[in-house]
């Protein structure tokens, strides 16, 4: 018996849905810091073994939606509502648990659901237990299962349950596959996390990253990219005093990007300024958001 289908993670900005489903898959292919709205698109990764396959899928973080931005997002989130066959309900430990339970309860979710209770090595014993318990009583999930995303704790137990609620069905992509994004759209993504991590307060949210040049030479891949700001203030600090700034970007981008393509890469940035590019369904449009 084959089982076959698709699992998708909701849960609030910062819940852990982009390390879960890093962990899962024993690859890094979302993009993770601790700010929150790091992720923007749904990401599919694909985990294929002997007897299933498993198309999980990490979604931008329930918002209030503020810019058409944030619309975009809450779309790919409603998407993923509508073709789970099964949800992960993902919730910081530490967070308020009846906020979590009822933001859940507000997806009206038609799939069967796992409520997935992250950070659990947070939380003392006696404490993890009363969530826990609080968390049965809710009643809306087919199980309750405590993980440490990061540490990778509890992964095998949520495997396990996943694959009791999984569909039978034949394999939806080929065995060697991983993801359906391209290559360029993970390499954008990693220069985003490092703006993500070197940057405080709004830069990194008035940001986009766009890659216009992948060429793969003989011995070595030469990529261009534009980072995308909203101001000319914002320019000057991504470039930063006599170009340090970007610099630093395009070190450690570079770096991680050499990982990822498994050869050398020649990487070179530059910044434009949008005026309200995240309003605009045009540029929204161009950077590959809608």
């Amino acid at each position: 018996m084959h089982r076959a289908g698709f699992v998708n993670i909701f849960g609030k900005p910062n819940a852990g849905k982009s390390t879960l489903l890093n962990a899962l898959l024993g690859e890094k292919l979302a993009i993770v810091s601790p700010k929150v709205q790091t992720t923007r698109h749904r990401i599919t990764g694909v985990l294929t073994e002997k007897d299933y396959q498993i198309v999980f899928s990490d979604t931008p973080g329930i918002i209030d939606p503020k810019y058409k931005l944030h619309e975009k997002m809450m779309g790919a989130v409603k998407s993923a509502l509508e073709d789970a066959d099964v949800a992960l309900l993902i919730m910081d430990a530490r967070d308020n648990a009846d906020e979590c339970l009822e933001l859940f309860a507000s997806l009206k979710l038609k799939a069967n659901s796992i409520l997935v209770v992250n950070k659990m090595d947070t939380l003392e014993k006696p404490a993890l237990e009363a969530l826990l318990e609080r968390c049965r009583e809710w009643g809306k999930s087919k199980a309750v299962v405590p993980i440490s995303a990061i540490q990778k704790k509890g992964l095998d137990t949520l495997l396990q349950t996943i694959l009791q609620w999984l569909p039978e069905g034949e394999p939806f992509y080929p065995e060697d596959t991983l993801t359906d994004r391209s290559t360029r759209f993970f390499v954008a993504e990693i220069i985003r996390e490092k703006i993500f991590h070197l940057f405080e307060e709004e830069i990194p949210y008035h940001t986009a990253v766009v890659v216009t040049q992948f060429q793969e030479k003989h011995t070595l891949t030469k990529i261009s990219a534009e980072i995308i700001v909203t101001r000319e203030t914002q320019k000057g600090i991504i470039l930063g005093e006599k170009g340090k700034s970007i610099r630093e970007i395009g070190s450690q981008a570079r770096a991680d990007i050499e990982k990822f393509l498994d050869r050398k890469v020649f990487l070179e940035l530059h910044v434009k300024v949008r005026d309200k590019w995240r309003d605009n369904d045009n540029y929204l449009r161009e950077y590959g958001l809608i």
